[in-house]
């Protein structure tokens, strides 16, 4: 019979290895950078901005309230201050884009109370966005498809007016 010792077992941890994209990331933009924390945003955002109707600080708002938003299941909540301390811009203005990017169906607020009825920080509902984004994702797709095949047919039209070679 075998004698168990009463020490419980302590569980080995693993470290983790950092992947593929952690080390380009790093080489990238610095480990010192990188260690203090990223935000993923989708290309997409970033390039379909005119077709959103975005001007350039209401995807910068947008950006911020992305920065917050760390999963699926939990709306962001920073407060106007935090967003105007990042922006540079008054905590008004911060609440006038918000408006904005509300009424543009990109943004929800959505109203916070503590227990005893004071007011929080609204919470922000991005699922606006990303269905404008899925929505634009078919189009974006097709455009990049005509382009690789004309790529591949020798190039892209030349513009008549000379520019563009």
């Amino acid at each position: 019979m075998a004698t168990s010792s009463s020490a419980p077992k302590r569980a080995t941890v693993v470290p983790l290895r950092k992947t593929k994209a952690d080390q380009v990331s790093d080489k990238k933009w610095g480990k010192a950078v990188m260690k203090l924390g990223f935000c993923i945003i989708p290309s997409m955002l970033l390039r379909a901005q005119q077709r959103l109707g975005l001007n350039p600080t209401q995807l910068a708002v947008l950006l911020q309230l992305a920065d917050y938003w760390w999963s699926q299941d939990r709306k962001p909540y920073p407060s106007k201050q935090a967003l105007s301390d990042r922006l540079g811009l008054g905590p008004r203005q911060i609440q006038r884009y918000i408006a904005e990017l509300e009424a543009a169906g990109l943004v929800k607020r959505i109203e916070r109370r503590a227990v005893h009825r004071g007011k929080l920080s609204n919470e922000y509902d991005l699922s606006g966005l990303v269905d404008h984004l899925k929505k634009l994702a078919p189009e974006i797709e097709e455009a990049n498809e005509l382009k690789r095949q004309a790529t591949r047919r020798g190039g892209l039209p030349k513009r008549q007016d000379g520019e563009g070679k």
